[in-house]
């Protein structure tokens, strides 16, 4: 019996299915690979200020991990504070500002993410050079890091995206693969790392994400659109959710893993514009692709994917067993 098999036993499932379909799409890189998380670790968070990191701290402390939290601002300094947070100042424009993050804890988790759609390759590069700097000062030490990227880079009309994927060559978010390539093969260099795939929704109270601003567009233009027929779908995940997986992943990924960060795998956008229709009180409208960038603006490019994503080998390999409620229930009880 193989390690992930004895894993799943030891969590109380059944070994063969979980060998039949994490080992088979993970493959070498589970082989011999059981949980090794034995004891607690100081966790070094970028974007621990954020709408996903706070819940991630949250997490990691409350499974008796102590973190150190990077923080860009004053105000980001007194709310890590406030939470009882060591505080790391730092920047992810400055590569190497974070180096001593990594050197000081005994695992990363990466979230952080600069933000700014009017210079898009900048962005990504950004990204990039912040974790090549970080995966550099690693090297060697088998600590693990977490990176994050979307399960929208896999997106392709009537697929169900899986773990092993990669962007599809016609994909806009194709680049983003760059920096997913830079943990899995940090495998390579004596690091642990991983990479979850996040829903382009990580829903929850609080959410200012892409159905906060689908809502705000309804309101803007006085309808809940969609695109075409509407029968494109996204993933989801409850925030709390995805905290846990980041905390799991941390603990016991394998090296080279990547993980899908979906609870949900496909909920249409149609039903999305629909529930946004009945909390606004506007109504539906289907939106035709080519008027799609004068309705939704930047998020054209998203709305329009097919983005259908299993979670199946994730939740075997690390026993991830989201807990928390749907996009649409949610939506209705938070949203509005």
């Amino acid at each position: 019996m193989d390690a992930l098999a004895t894993a799943a036993q030891e969590r109380g499932e059944g070994g063969s299915r979980h060998t039949s379909i994490a080992a088979r799409l993970f493959g070498r890189a589970t082989r011999g690979y059981g949980p090794r998380m034995t004891k607690s670790m100081r966790v070094f968070v970028t974007g621990a200020t954020g709408w996903i990191g706070t819940a991630v701290l949250k997490e990691l402390r409350g499974a008796g991990h102590s973190v150190l939290g990077m923080a860009h601002s004053d105000a980001g300094a007194d709310k890590l504070k406030a939470q009882g947070v060591e505080v790391y100042r730092g920047d992810i424009r400055d590569p190497r500002c974070l180096v001593e993050g990594v050197r000081a804890t005994d695992a990363t988790i990466h979230l952080a993410f600069h933000m700014d759609f009017s210079d898009v390759p900048t962005m990504y590069r950004i990204d990039r050079d912040a974790i090549s700097a970080m995966l550099d000062a690693m090297a060697g030490t088998n600590k693990a890091f977490v990176g994050t990227n979307g399960t929208l880079v896999v997106s392709k009309p009537g697929k169900v995206a899986v773990e092993t994927d990669e962007s599809p060559a016609d994909s806009p978010l194709t680049v983003r693969l760059q920096a997913e390539r830079l943990v899995v093969d940090a495998a390579k260099r004596g690091v642990r790392g991983s990479v979850i795939r996040l829903a382009p929704t990580v829903h929850g109270a609080g959410d200012k994400g892409f159905i906060a601003m689908l809502i705000d567009i309804a309101r803007e233009k006085k309808t809940a659109g969609y695109v075409d027929d509407g029968n494109h779908h996204w993933p989801a995940v409850h925030r709390d959710d995805a905290a846990r997986l980041y905390r799991l992943a941390v603990e016991n990924a394998p090296p080279g893993t990547v993980l899908h960060g979906t609870a949900e795998e496909g909920i249409t956008m149609r039903a999305i514009a629909e529930t946004i229709s009945r909390g606004t009180g506007v109504p539906t409208k289907s939106v035709p692709a080519a008027e799609a960038g004068a309705h939704f603006g930047w998020m054209s490019m998203v709305v329009g994917l097919d983005n259908r994503a299993s979670s199946k080998a994730t939740r075997e390999l690390l026993g991830w067993k989201p807990e928390q409620p749907g996009l649409l229930d949610d939506m209705r009880a938070h949203y509005f």
